[in-house]
């Protein structure tokens, strides 16, 4: 099968524009055979927002309109995506990354790992656990941007049966090396298929730095955005082969499993609670 990722730019607060843009995106990859298309973390709403209060203002609920609209895209297609939103569940928001596919809303994942950036400064924790969800014969989970500098989450979703982790991301100057190696590594400690899309364009004092990518599951970039212009990724994946985790390197002499190899039983500091402080002394409640 085929997936995509559109790196694109996001204008803040303008939703309807932003909604018409990932439509025309879907329709985009669609004609070019992409099953599965992801685009950024708060495609829907952009990212730098400077207060809660007007976070608030743009926030939107998972079942609104914004992903009735392209419910309906998925549906007259029949595709799948994957995009970011600032939440809107009652006081609180959330940065979330929502599926939907032609019969509808499929999963969402709410950020886990919050930077002191943007409106993460104020969303609330994601407060699920980490699922995966079939996209078709696809097994997606998801992660949004910052997560993937925590590989406790993407061995999670693995662990959960995952083909294809995909992260909506707004990666800012700074964030190169984890474009450019982690990803990779993400892709290739798991054995999955890692897709990456990246925004581009300014809010605020950042200007995004595109980079987007997609990995196998041997660790290799299968194709990968070098620069900070809007342009459109495509990849064909093999699910079976993320499914398939013992690699035999040579007959009766080499082979690992990366899954079968881990020793959980010596990894109980991963699990310690801790009381570190947080940029702007933000704590989190264990």
């Amino acid at each position: 099968m085929k997936i995509a990722a559109v790196q694109t730019d996001i204008h803040l607060g303008d939703i309807d524009r932003n909604v018409a843009r990932l439509a025309e995106g879907l329709k985009e990859t669609a004609r070019n055979g992409a099953t599965l298309t992801v685009f950024p973390e708060c495609a829907l709403t952009g990212y730098c927002f400077p207060s809660l209060d007007e976070a608030r203002k743009f926030a939107q609920p998972v079942n609104g309109s914004a992903t009735e609209v392209l419910t309906a895209v998925c549906r007259e297609l029949g595709v799948y995506t994957v995009f970011g939103t600032v939440e809107a569940d009652g006081d609180r928001v959330f940065n979330t990354a929502i599926l939907l596919g032609p019969s509808g809303l499929l999963g969402t994942y709410r950020k886990i790992h919050l930077p002191y950036l943007g409106v993460d400064k104020f969303a609330t924790f994601g407060d699920r656990p980490f699922a995966v969800q079939n996209a078709g014969d696809l097994r997606v989970g998801m992660n949004i941007c910052y997560d993937s500098a925590f590989p406790e989450a993407a061995r999670s979703l693995t662990l959960l049966g995952a083909d294809l982790i995909a992260l909506p991301t707004n990666w800012p100057p700074g964030a190169e090396c984890v474009a450019g190696y982690v990803l990779n590594a993400r892709a290739m400690e798991n054995a999955v298929y890692f897709a990456a899309c990246n925004r581009v364009g300014t809010e605020a004092s950042f200007r995004f730095i595109g980079r987007s990518r997609i990995c196998g599951p041997d660790g290799s970039t299968l194709v990968t955005s070098n620069g900070d212009e809007e342009e459109i990724l495509y990849a064909e994946i093999d699910p079976a082969l993320a499914r398939h985790k013992r690699v035999v390197r040579k007959v009766g002499e080499h082979a690992i499993d990366r899954l079968a190899d881990r020793r959980p039983e010596m990894y109980a500091p991963l699990v310690e609670p801790h009381s570190l402080p947080r940029p702007g002394d933000r704590q989190v409640t264990v």
